[in-house]
């Protein structure tokens, strides 16, 4: 896969630090891999991404689009933590078929098959966006942007966040969104009656009702404000309906 990148974290204090600032747990790492993201103070995004661990590093398979901005904020978080943070050269490949010799389940969700990291390009001929859409899986850049809050975009279903593992980065933005409050928006999928394109904003009954991203023939997901997903909506020239 060309459009990811891996970004090797060496150093003695290398779980210590990531733990202090993600939303996973990254302890106990070292023997499997986990689904995280990194957030600002506010709890916002910045960027999510798989982590896993080898003897001497741990392992962060990042979109190639949001790697150089992580590598920067975990630099800025360094201080004098013994932590090396650089690029590698290694592939990610993804697949649903027999899994290759050291590949790992992908941990949001069983149906996501295998990830693999090596020296070429294994990856098979999925329909990945078909896919994330069936099982309402956000992507980088598409449903998790910088205004996105995690818990909308799904994450404690994917497995990305973990609320016993102490504080990290945002921490108690999200813990309030998880204990004190209903979520009132967020990702939702929805089926699409005509010609609507990702971008697309979506309106019921007039009023403004979110916003259509990921389109796969006759099905989306769409960030909604759920009082206004009640009924037919409209997006484009398309017609829309919220499935789950």
């Amino acid at each position: 896969m060309h459009d990811r990148t891996v970004i090797a974290l060496s150093g003695a204090d290398r779980v210590s630090f990531l733990q202090g600032l993600v939303t996973n747990d990254v302890a106990g790492v070292e023997s499997r891999i986990i689904y995280t993201a990194l957030l600002t103070p506010q709890g916002k995004f910045i960027a999510d991404f798989f982590v896993l661990g080898e003897a001497e590093r741990l392992l962060i398979d990042v979109a190639k689009s949001h790697a150089a901005p992580l590598a920067q904020r975990l630099m800025m978080y360094r201080l004098r933590a013994d932590v090396d943070i650089a690029e590698t050269d290694i592939i990610v490949s993804r697949g649903r078929g027999a899994a290759p010799e050291g590949a790992l389940p992908d941990p949001r969700h069983p149906d996501l098959g295998w990830r693999a990291y090596g020296d070429s390009n294994i990856s098979d001929d999925t329909d990945w966006d078909a896919l994330r859409v069936d099982l309402m899986i956000p992507e980088t850049g598409s449903e998790l942007t910088p205004d996105t809050y995690v818990l909308e975009a799904g994450f404690e279903a994917l497995n990305g966040v973990d609320f016993k593992k102490g504080c990290f980065v945002g921490q108690e933005i999200v813990a309030r969104m998880k204990h004190k409050t209903e979520l009132k928006k967020g990702l939702a999928q929805v089926s699409i009656d005509g010609a609507a394109q990702p971008g697309d904003a979506i309106t019921f009954n007039g009023k403004p009702a979110g916003t259509l991203h990921t389109v796969a023939a006759d099905k989306g997901l769409a960030y909604l404000r759920y009082d206004r997903a009640t009924g037919p909506m409209q997006a484009g020239d398309a017609t829309l309906t919220r499935l789950k």
